[in-house]
Parts: structure tokens; sequence; C-alpha cells
């Protein structure tokens, strides 16, 4: 994407977020990253340790960036679009959850 391009819309940011997170090590560490983070967030209700919640959301972001940086080799989209990043990293959680994750980089990236 060029820098002075702005995606005004989440149908037209998916594909952009599905091209920065081509290597499955990228998504395994968002996969584990982000269900640290539900683990997180579920202990912080059940025993009102609040601050599991930011322990969530280090280890949820930390295993996402630490991708991007030594993985991915490019910059976390959330730094430009934290709410549509935040969206799509549940997406691919899910999709990755049921399997089909690949796929969609497949379909996305059109690679047969």
């Amino acid at each position: 994407m060029e820098s002075g391009y702005h995606i005004t819309s989440f149908r037209e940011f998916w594909p952009y977020y599905v091209s920065e997170h081509q290597c499955t090590g990228t998504r395994v560490l968002h996969f584990i990253g982000s269900s640290l983070g539900l683990i997180c967030l579920l202990a912080a209700i059940l025993t009102r340790r609040w601050w599991l919640v930011l322990v969530g959301l280090v280890a949820g972001y930390g295993f996402a960036w630490f991708s991007h940086f030594f993985i991915e080799h490019n910059r976390p989209a959330t730094f430009r679009y934290p709410l549509w990043s935040f969206i799509a990293d549940w997406r691919m959680w899910l999709l990755t959850l049921r399997g089909e994750m690949k796929e969609e980089v497949r379909r996305v990236m059109n690679i047969t």
C-alpha cells in the first residue's frame, strides 16, 4: 500500500490486512497472542483481578508485533488502522480456529 493512500472501509482494509499476514509464522503468533489475551480477559472477569487485562493486551500485541518485525518484516497495521486491525485480528483468529485462514490468504492474494 502506498504511503499516501488511505483506506476508507473495512471491506477495503481486509485484503490489505491479509497481505500483511502472508507468513504462517505470523498468523500462528497472532493466534497465540490473541488466545492468551482472551484467556487473560476471561480470568480478569472471573477473578476481578483487572490487571490481567493489561497482561492480556501485552501478550496479544507482543506476539503480534514480534511476528511483524521479525517474521513478516513489515509494520503492524495497528499503527495506522487500530480499530480495523483489532476487528481483523479477531476475524483472522476465527478463520484460523476453523482452519480456513490459509485458504483465505490464497484467495486474497490470488495464489493457486
